[in-house]
């Protein structure tokens, strides 16, 4: 079992990379499948499309806090299970899966109680329309019954991939997607349920990714298993975990609440078409993301794990690989809004008064798009080194201290339209958080590099042997 975790240590780092985040970029663009898939299906009902897309689009914040309470458990507990296997404390790493495993089983029931009870005076508060609030309810009345399934799919799989079963990881989420996209169809157009097939797809979909999720864990395959006696919350093992999952929390739980805010403002100076405008903008924000953080994932177990042996230098060409990989991902997508935005925008709509409303506001909202893999590779780098504080501060920063006074202070002060000033908080929120992020990351990177070499006199000799 030893070499299922120590060519982390060993293997050349570009092999590595490759081997381990292919499957995870593929396993997020294939996630990315399950939230958007519903939507370019709800925006091609005839007759209804436009409205039942802004309608589903209005349930974001709900579906993005449910995903943000996943990354809390399972994106906090997977680097420390990580840092435990580098350390060769693998008692420790089974007791943190077993602890998140409860925890999620726990915070599932609280966020089916609440989005089942509270749904629709939620959905109105988060920008539905008199128009669009049926189709938000009919939506989330059924996907609120999966959450459970989201939540031990997302946050499990975490644990699956930190182990380097990355290929494992994908194709957790790939069974899943494959029966998304076959059913999403069959329910919304043969058997005429609207938004309800889409919801009643999704939560199928995320079941069958579930067992095969927990199949893996309880078998011999895995190096880390969930074992009964682990299940027992434990506080110096779980709080640690949250509190390292809290930077993904809130990045994931600030995108809900920057998503109301966006509605709110754009339903008062735009009406519908610009929330549903909004809808398609984030949707087409999820194809940046997603994959980079699946670059992240799969750059994780590899920094965790060397992190928790001090090998310094092994640490140090992984993120400066992960950093490359990333400016590379998100500058080719940049470049693919600024002079496409009209085939992102008819993905999902066959309105020509969306569409063309929506070209434009692409163009605005992913101007600094470019820069965002900085932002990205430093966020997922401080999370695999265990480095609470600065991967909380970077998440923070980005959305409540910049992004979300920006969406109500630009309206008022740029001679613009106000809707077009509503759209350019993102831009403007993302080139100042690249900034502070880099300045910050340079600091404390050097910082914990000096750590581990202080502590392992012997590194430099290992270092060379690694490479």
């Amino acid at each position: 079992m030893s070499r299922d975790k120590d060519f982390l240590g060993h293997e050349p780092i570009g092999k590595l990379l490759l081997k381990l985040a292919l499957p995870t970029v593929s396993a997020q663009i294939i996630n990315m499948l399950y939230n958007i898939v519903d939507r370019i299906y709800i925006g091609h009902i005839p007759e209804v499309g436009a409205t039942a897309l802004t309608g589903v689009g209005v349930c974001m914040p709900l579906i993005m806090i449910v995903s943000a309470f996943a990354a809390l458990i399972g994106y906090g507990g997977a680097p420390r299970a990580s840092i435990f296997m580098g350390q060769n404390d693998k008692q420790s790493a089974e007791k943190t899966l077993g602890n998140c495993f409860t925890a999620q089983i726990i915070i599932s029931i609280i966020l089916t109680s609440v989005l089942l009870i509270w749904n629709r005076d939620l959905l109105l508060a988060f920008g539905a329309s008199e128009n669009t609030i049926e189709y938000s309810v009919a939506y989330m009345n059924i996907y609120a019954i999966g959450t459970v399934f989201v939540q031990i799919t997302l946050g499990m799989n975490a644990f699956i991939t930190a182990q380097g079963f990355a290929k494992t990881g994908m194709l957790s989420v790939l069974i899943g997607a494959i029966a998304n996209i076959i059913l999403d169809p069959i329910f919304i157009f043969v058997f005429n349920m609207g938004v309800r097939g889409a919801a009643l797809a999704t939560i199928i979909s995320q079941a069958i990714s579930c067992i095969w999720v927990l199949i893996f864990l309880l078998s011999k395959k895995t190096y880390l298993k969930i074992k009964k006696q682990n299940l027992a919350l434990r506080s110096k093992i779980i709080l640690p975990s949250m509190a390292l999952g809290l930077s993904s929390f809130i990045m994931q739980a600030s995108e809900s609440v920057i998503f109301v805010c966006f509605n709110s403002s754009l339903l008062k100076y735009g009406g519908d078409i610009a929330v549903g405008a909004m809808t398609i903008l984030t949707s087409v924000m999820q194809f940046a993301l997603l994959p980079l953080q699946g670059l992240g994932q799969g750059a994780q177990p590899i920094i965790s794990y060397n992190f928790g042996a001090r090998n310094a230098q092994r640490v140090k060409s992984a993120f400066k690989l992960l950093l490359k990989v990333n400016l590379c991902y998100s500058t080719v997508l940049w470049a693919l809004v600024m002079f496409f935005p009209q085939m992102f925008a008819a993905m999902f709509s066959n309105s020509p008064q969306l569409i063309e409303f929506t070209k434009t506001a692409l163009r605005i909202y992913m101007a600094c798009m470019l820069l965002f893999g900085i932002q990205m590779a430093c966020q997922m780098t401080f999370t695999s080194l265990g480095n609470t504080k600065a991967s909380i501060l970077v998440a923070v920063m980005r959305k409540f201290i910049l992004l979300l006074p920006l969406i109500y202070i630009l309206p008022q002060i740029l001679p613009v339209n106000k809707t077009t000033a509503v759209y350019l908080a993102e831009p403007v929120a993302d080139f100042l958080a690249v900034s502070f992020t880099a300045v910050l990351f340079t600091f404390q990177f050097k910082k914990s590099l000096r750590k581990i070499s202080e502590k392992s006199p012997q590194s430099a000799d290992n270092n060379s042997d690694c490479q």
